[in-house]
């Protein structure tokens, strides 16, 4: 009875360091492609920044038209010395 429950023991922990060690989620599929979001286009008015809106228009304090804006990238500037 002892051998049984000993191999039956190893053969357990056998299999749980098997699916312990697969990890199914860090497989990527790299045949299907990735769609990339359109970037929200929001407006703003160029005397109040803080005024954004999804469509274009007026701008609620002082009226002016509502442009787009620009999407602001940070570019890393290079030092001189």
């Amino acid at each position: 009875m002892k051998k049984v429950m000993l191999m039956a023991t190893a053969i357990l922990f056998s299999v749980a360091s098997v699916f312990a060690t697969t990890n199914p989620t860090t497989v990527s599929d790299t045949t299907k492609s990735k769609k990339v979001k359109p970037a929200k286009v929001q407006y703003t008015c160029t005397m109040h920044p803080e005024v954004l809106s999804d469509e274009p228009g007026k701008c609620p304090k002082c009226g002016m038209t509502l442009v787009k804006k620009e999407a602001t990238k940070k570019k890393a500037e290079k030092m001189v010395m």
